[in-house]
């Protein structure tokens, strides 16, 4: 695939604020900084993310910064998950390995503040990124993986109707060096309308 082909495909993947009922997705920004590092100093935000919990407001800048150089190489778009209540962000989540050329993302980066978990905040932000990769960019697979040990994100998975596809054994070195096995889903694009109405259901429930 030529490479300026790829980049020009990659800038036409763009996605802007994208609205919710009780949340909203905004492309992350520095001004989500001071929101982001009060809503992450809970330990278990971390437990399964690739990199050890920031110990320092400028540890968190630091996460911040490869987030956004990573958005600027046309890597990651990044977002801010925010309280549509409150106005405050309460985590983030991101499109990655985009392939528009072969019309597929990956979902993933994702993690809320502890006082969120069981309030849908997650299941709404799967929602309107399933939508917008789907239904905006017209993509034709959307993949998502976790930790091996990662049950509860696991079941989530399954509870909203995405596919297994197996373990990739010793696939990545996370947190400074811990191998890290990685359990992968997908949703394919005739699969969309099921688990859309999954998720509405949990929303709903």
């Amino acid at each position: 695939m030529n490479r300026v082909y790829c980049q020009i495909s990659v800038e036409r993947w763009q996605a802007p604020v994208l609205e919710g009922t009780s949340i909203r997705l905004e492309p992350l920004g520095h001004q989500h900084l001071e929101g982001l590092w009060e809503a992450s100093r809970d330990p278990r935000v971390w437990r399964w993310l690739p990199v050890l919990q920031p110990e320092t407001k400028h540890g968190m800048q630091t996460w911040l910064d490869d987030a956004l150089a990573r958005r600027a190489a046309g890597l990651d778009i990044p977002f801010a998950t925010v309280s549509q209540e409150t106005g405050s962000p309460i985590g983030s989540t991101r499109f990655l390995a985009l392939r528009p050329e072969h019309g597929t993302v990956e979902i993933g980066w994702t993690w809320l503040a502890p006082s969120t978990w069981g309030t849908g905040a997650n299941q709404e932000a799967k929602l309107l990124q399933f939508r917008h990769a789907f239904e905006r960019w017209d993509c034709q697979r959307v993949e998502l993986k976790t930790d091996e040990l990662n049950e509860p994100a696991r079941r989530s998975m399954e509870d909203f109707g995405a596919v297994f596809e197996g373990i990739h054994r010793r696939h990545m070195l996370v947190r400074d060096g811990v191998s890290r096995s990685s359990a992968w889903y997908s949703v394919l694009a005739d699969e969309w309308p099921d688990v859309e109405a999954g998720l509405l259901r949990s929303l709903h429930a």
